[in-house]
């Protein structure tokens, strides 16, 4: 089948700007890997339009799809805002960030074992991840408290029942 291989090129994209906004909170360059988290979403975008435009969806595909969302924006957003402010708070930062973690891979778990039906349950990693990038690119505008209260509400709702439209 020609072209099967272009959305996987895309999705390794989202997984290679995740990866770099890893580095980047190495560096301390936390409002640059916010940006490579945003970057990441548009890879993730399109790869999944691109796929259906070619026809080529498949299990593999999926899979690639959710191992690359999980670092992109579980580990990737989580890590930057530990670095960047939660690892402040010591145990309860550290703790905060690994609930973001685990609920992200709760959430694309629960989702590739699951029918879509036309809306999502629980909010979307991507959607969370993105969110968590934003708060991170514009933290020194908004309140101290913002950030780890976003994470806390976003590790819930990724886990919830919550039906959320595809958009």
């Amino acid at each position: 089948m020609k072209g099967q291989h272009i959305p996987s090129l895309f999705t390794l994209g989202n997984l290679l700007f995740g990866v770099f906004a890893l580095v980047l909170a190495l560096d301390q360059a936390y409002m640059q890997g916010g940006i490579m988290i945003l970057l990441a979403g548009l890879m993730d975008y399109l790869d999944g339009k691109v796929a259906r435009k070619l026809q080529v969806t498949s299990d593999f595909g999926k899979e690639l799809d959710s191992l690359a969302d999980l670092v992109s924006f579980g580990v990737a957003p989580a890590i930057l805002a530990y670095a960047l402010q939660l690892s402040d708070w010591g145990y309860l930062g550290l703790a905060i960030a690994l609930a973001f973690v685990m609920c992200g891979a709760l959430r694309l778990a629960r989702f590739n074992v699951t029918t879509f039906t036309g809306s999502f349950m629980g909010v979307p990693i991507t959607v969370a991840g993105g969110i968590i990038a934003l708060i991170i690119i514009y933290l020194g505008k908004l309140p101290a408290l913002v950030l780890p209260m976003a994470m806390l509400l976003l590790s819930y709702l990724m886990i919830s029942k919550i039906k959320v439209p595809k958009f």
